[in-house]
C-alpha cells in the first residue's frame, strides 16, 4: 500500500479491487435508510457514480445495523449543490456535502486524489511535518480508496448493480477482526494525527485488534495531537466516550500515550493520586451502562469526573497558601479548565453544569437547617450526589456522606427530618466544624 501510495504512477492503473457480488455479501438496501438511497439514485441518474462507503458498509458486514450513512461520488461538491436544493457546502480543509432530509444528514464527498497532485484550484497543502491544513484534489475512486485510513473503511457499496469494491482487503481484515491503516502509518498520521484516535475508537467499538505495524508509531507520535485545533479534538472526545465503550477506549487511550495529549492535567493527577483513575474509569463503568440501557447521558459529568482530581490537587495548593476553602475551589477549577482549554474546547454548555457540579462537592456536607433541602433542588444535584458516590468509591474520601444523602433521597418526611437530627453527630460533618473553627481562628488572629 505504501508503494501505491508513493508511486508516481497513477492508482488506476495500479489498483483493481475485489467486486464482491449482490450474491455474496449481506449488505441489502433495507438496511439502507431512505434518505441515503435518494442521494444515491439522484446521483445515479444523473449519471455520476455514487457509492455507499465506510463505516455503514463496515458494519452491515460485521452483522450490525448501519446509523450513518455516506456517499462518495465523482460529482463535484458544486455539482452535488446544483442536485439537491436542500444541501449545503460546509468545510475548508475537506469540502464536503451535507445533503438535509428533516433531522437525517447525507454526507457526500468527492472522490479524492493523491495530496501531491494539482487540479487547477483544487489544491491541498501540507505543513513542514506533513499534516494536511486543506485537501481538495479530486481524483478516480481508486485513488479515493487508497487515501482512506483504514481497510475495513474502504469498501464502496455500488447502488447501481449491488455488489461491493473491496480496494485493500477490508473484507479480510473484517473476518479476522483486525484494524490496519492504509499505507505507511507513520505518514498516515503524520498527515491526520487525528487518525490514532479513530484507531482507539474502532478498535474499542468493534472489538478489533490493532495490527502491529499500524499501532508501532502511536507511542511516539501521539505528541502530534497538540497540532490539532482544540475545537475538533472536543469532536473526538465525544465519540471517543460517549458511545458506550469508554472504559476500554481509556485504556486503550492510556496504553498508546494519547489520554495525556487530551487531558494532561488528569493524566499528572493520576500520577500523584491513587484513587484518581478509579474515580474515571468507574465514571466511565456507569456511563457505558447508561448508554447501554438507553438513558441520557451527558459529557458534563465525565469532563467533571476527568478533571476533578486535578481541581482537588490545586485546592489543596491553594489552601496550604492561605486561602479559604471555597474561594480556593473557585480558584483550582478555573485554573484547570483555563489548561484544559489549550487541549480541548468545551463549550459553555458544559463546561458551566460541569463548574457547578464541582460547586456543590463543597455544598453537599454542609446539611443543616434548609440547606439539605435547597442543595437537593439545584438542577445539578443529582450529577454531584453520583460524583460524591464515585469519589467514595474511588477512595478519595471516607464512606458515609454518600449513604446519607441517599437516605435522605429516598426517605419520607419524617425519615428526612431524624438524618437532619442526626446531621450533629455524623462524622461527615465534623470537616464543616472544623473549617468553621478555622475561619473564626483567622479572623481572631487578624
Amino acid at each position: 500500500m505504501k508503494s501505491l501510495l508513493d508511486s508516481p504512477e497513477s492508482a488506476d492503473n495500479a489498483l483493481s479491487p475485489r467486486i464482491i457480488p449482490r450474491s455474496e455479501h449481506p449488505v441489502s438496501r433495507k438496511q439502507i435508510s431512505e434518505a441515503a438511497l435518494k442521494v444515491l439514485y439522484r446521483l445515479n441518474g444523473a449519471g455520476y457514480d455514487a457509492y455507499l462507503v465506510g463505516g455503514c458498509i463496515r458494519d452491515a458486514l460485521l452483522g450490525k445495523m448501519p446509523k450513518d450513512f455516506d456517499v462518495a461520488t465523482n460529482a463535484t461538491p458544486e455539482q452535488v449543490r446544483d442536485l439537491f436544493r436542500n444541501s449545503r457546502l460546509i468545510g475548508r480543509r475537506f469540502r464536503i456535502v451535507h445533503v438535509r432530509f428533516g433531522r437525517e444528514v447525507i454526507e457526500v464527498t468527492t472522490f479524492r486524489g493523491k495530496p501531491q497532485d494539482e487540479h487547477g484550484d483544487h489544491i491541498a497543502h501540507q505543513s513542514d511535518d506533513g499534516l494536511l491544513l486543506r485537501d481538495n484534489v479530486w481524483g478516480s475512486i481508486e485513488e479515493d480508496a487508497l487515501r482512506r485510513d483504514f481497510t475495513v473503511n474502504a469498501l464502496y457499496y455500488n447502488i447501481a448493480d449491488f455488489t461491493i469494491h473491496d480496494f485493500a482487503n477490508g473484507a479480510q481484515d473484517i473476518d479476522s477482526r483486525t484494524l490496519r491503516l492504509i499505507g505507511d502509518p507513520a505518514t498516515r498520521y503524520r498527515e491526520d494525527p487525528v487518525r490514532m484516535l479513530r484507531a482507539v475508537r474502532f478498535a474499542a467499538k468493534l472489538d478489533f485488534t490493532i495490527e502491529s505495524a499500524t499501532e508501532a508509531p502511536m507511542y511516539d507520535l501521539a505528541p502530534l495531537l497538540l497540532n490539532i485545533p482544540p475545537a475538533r479534538l472536543f469532536d473526538e472526545v465525544l465519540k471517543l466516550f460517549m458511545s458506550g465503550h469508554g472504559l476500554i477506549t481509556f485504556r486503550l487511550l492510556s496504553h498508546y500515550n494519547l489520554f495525556g495529549m487530551l487531558f494532561p492535567e488528569a493524566e499528572e493527577a493520576m500520577a500523584d493520586a491513587a484513587w484518581a483513575e478509579e474515580l474515571i474509569e468507574q465514571a466511565l463503568i456507569n456511563t457505558d451502562k447508561r448508554i447501554a440501557e438507553d438513558r441520557p447521558v451527558t459529557p458534563a459529568f465525565l469532563l467533571a469526573a476527568f478533571l476533578w482530581a486535578p481541581v482537588v490537587h490545586r485546592q489543596a495548593e491553594l489552601e496550604r497558601e492561605g486561602m479559604p476553602s471555597v474561594p480556593a475551589l473557585q480558584t483550582a477549577a478555573q485554573q484547570v479548565v483555563s489548561r484544559q482549554l489549550q487541549h480541548t474546547s468545551i463549550p459553555k454548555r458544559f463546561g458551566i453544569p460541569m463548574r457547578e457540579i464541582w460547586e456543590l462537592q463543597s455544598r453537599l456536607p454542609m446539611r443543616r437547617g434548609k440547606r439539605a433541602f435547597q442543595t437537593r433542588e439545584h438542577p445539578r444535584f443529582r450529577a454531584a450526589y453520583d460524583l460524591l458516590l464515585l469519589r467514595e468509591q474511588a477512595g478519595e474520601i471516607p464512606r458515609g456522606l454518600g449513604d446519607w444523602w441517599t437516605a435522605f433521597q429516598k426517605g419520607d418526611e419524617h425519615e428526612q427530618l431524624r438524618l437532619l437530627q442526626k446531621v450533629g453527630s455524623d462524622p461527615a460533618s465534623q470537616g464543616d466544624r472544623r473549617r468553621k473553627k478555622k475561619r473564626k481562628s483567622r479572623k481572631g488572629e487578624a
